[in-house]
């Protein structure tokens, strides 16, 4: 079994195995697309939001989202969806509404603010790839793009935690 250190050094050094080179490259561009959104986001004045959060307005945004769903969404307990969600509503980025479906139930939604950090969180994410493709030859860029589309599985946009 690896332990946490040697794989961590295995990741930050050069390893001769392509497979495991390749996957620690694919972790670090993911890396480098959340940083460039945090830093985008704090440079729009969104500077007390977390990737975390990024992944609940996801959710949210779809619309009738609940605490449990967001909790089932993220993978997290539902009491650490409660502590996200009372974050995000102290910070006026949500707001609870009462579910037409369940009375017992509170629905999220963006506040004003909260679409505004979505917003711009996606043009974050924009300035960042369009960095990439700064690097890369068109030609580079677009076997790049198609390549990602072929092994990339479609689906939820949520945390691998």
């Amino acid at each position: 079994m690896v332990r946490w250190l040697d794989w961590h050094v295995n990741l930050v050094t050069v390893d001769t195995n392509d497979d495991w080179h390749t996957a620690a490259t694919v972790l670090r561009l993911a890396s480098q697309l959340v940083e460039g959104v945090q830093a985008g986001l704090a440079h729009r004045g969104f500077d007390d939001v977390r990737p975390a959060h990024g992944f609940a307005f996801v959710r949210i945004s779809a619309g009738g989202t609940t605490t449990g769903e967001l909790a089932v969404h993220l993978g997290i307990t539902k009491q650490a969806a409660s502590q996200l969600v009372e974050q995000l509503v102290q910070r006026g980025y949500l707001t609870r509404e009462e579910d037409p479906r369940d009375a017992r139930a509170r629905v999220l939604r963006l506040t004003e603010r909260g679409r505004g950090c979505t917003a711009a969180a996606r043009a974050a994410a924009i300035e960042t790839v369009e960095a990439w493709r700064g690097q890369l030859e068109p030609a580079q860029f677009e076997t790049l793009r198609t390549a990602l589309d072929v092994v990339v599985v479609p689906g939820r946009l949520r945390p691998s935690w």
